[in-house]
């Protein structure tokens, strides 16, 4: 399955970062990578919301530059969602 594929993103497991700043978004963001790739769940979803963009440029930064993750896009439906695929 690429991330292409994916429609319905409600049975993945979702991290919401609304009401975190840059330095606490950046430290969930990389647990619940961890957290993804020790219960083998390779795609997730992280909500970033629209804003000023700092959450959604945060997250983008991370994923960027993670080396369990495989590909990553905004959700079609709704660009404050980032998918993400990781390796296991």
């Amino acid at each position: 399955m690429t991330l292409n594929d994916i429609i319905f993103i409600d049975q993945f497991p979702k991290l919401d970062l609304h009401g975190y700043d840059r330095e606490t978004a950046r430290v969930a963001i990389e647990d619940f990578i961890k957290e993804n790739r020790k219960l083998r769940q390779p795609i997730f979803v992280i909500v970033h919301g629209i804003g000023s963009g700092v959450l959604k440029d945060t997250t983008k930064e991370i994923l960027l530059h993670n080396k369990n993750v495989l590909e990553y896009k905004t959700y079609y439906y709704n660009n404050g969602c980032t998918i993400v695929r990781i390796s296991l």
